[in-house]
């Protein structure tokens, strides 16, 4: 709860002083260092800066008290905040030139995390996923809240999952199962890439770019998964009698793609 207030601008002891007063009748700055067990001075600091930022109110007397702004009515103000500053923003500042082509990398679970997020908040008509079911966790949350905003999300999962996305493709398992390290790759809008890999033994790692040549291979790259998987499905039969099981002919005849 702590980490989830400082996230609304608040300090650790800030955070700590108002989750002691929550909910509670007004306190003296004494009552509240006892509840921290912080020296009072710093508490009354804190109380002050609650105060400043319309989170507590101080109510006069002897000793003055602080009393609690209901969270409710916190958050509501915040996001009002938030919505006037994003507007003057949004208003005032000029259009940026086109981007040019970029290539970013991240390194660990909170970068990649972020990321993804990020670029998920942000798509505005399409995202084509294609990732691990053992993965699917990563995006999942982020996908769904795209998906109530209208975006159209398209889901290449393999293996089978359950999941609450609206588009699946369920892709089999190719022989061998997953690897130690699963690769994925999300395209959103056709102008921004993300791709990269999970595993249980390093951290994520991930390159982000907006580079035609990266946009067009992972297009292309969905489009051949999903026209394979369909001519699977109506001629697997035929497939394998020419070409024995898991493509055996092909394997053998290019073994530069399974070195």
């Amino acid at each position: 709860m702590i980490e989830a207030l400082r996230k609304l601008g608040l300090s650790d002891l800030e955070a700590r002083c108002y989750l002691a007063l929550h909910g509670q009748p007004p306190s003296s700055g004494y009552e509240v260092a006892k509840q921290v067990s912080i020296s009072r001075s710093n508490v009354y600091a804190a109380l002050r800066g609650l105060v400043e930022k319309g989170v507590c109110r101080a109510v006069e007397g002897d000793p003055i008290t602080f009393a609690a702004i209901p969270i409710g009515h916190v958050v509501k103000l915040l996001q009002s905040d938030f919505e006037r500053t994003a507007r003057l923003l949004e208003n005032e500042l000029t259009a940026l030139p086109e981007t040019p082509p970029f290539f970013s990398n991240w390194k660990g679970d909170q970068q990649v995390d972020l990321a993804i997020r990020r670029l998920a908040a942000n798509a505005r008509n399409e995202i084509l996923v294609d990732l691990w079911a053992e993965d699917l966790h990563w995006v999942e949350e982020s996908l769904l809240g795209a998906e109530r905003r209208g975006t159209a999300v398209h889901l290449m999962v393999i293996g089978e999952t359950p999941t609450e996305l609206e588009r699946v493709i369920v892709h089999s398992v190719p022989p061998g199962g997953p690897h130690k390290s699963r690769n994925f790759s999300m395209l959103l809008d056709k102008e921004t890439a993300i791709l990269g890999n999970f595993s249980r033994y390093a951290p994520a790692s991930a390159l982000e770019s907006n580079h035609p040549a990266v946009l067009n291979m992972l297009e292309t790259a969905y489009f051949h998964d999903v026209v394979m998987m369909r001519i699977e499905a109506d001629f697997s039969k035929e497939l394998e009698e020419r070409y024995g099981t898991d493509y055996a002919l092909i394997r053998r005849e290019h073994p530069e793609m399974y070195s």
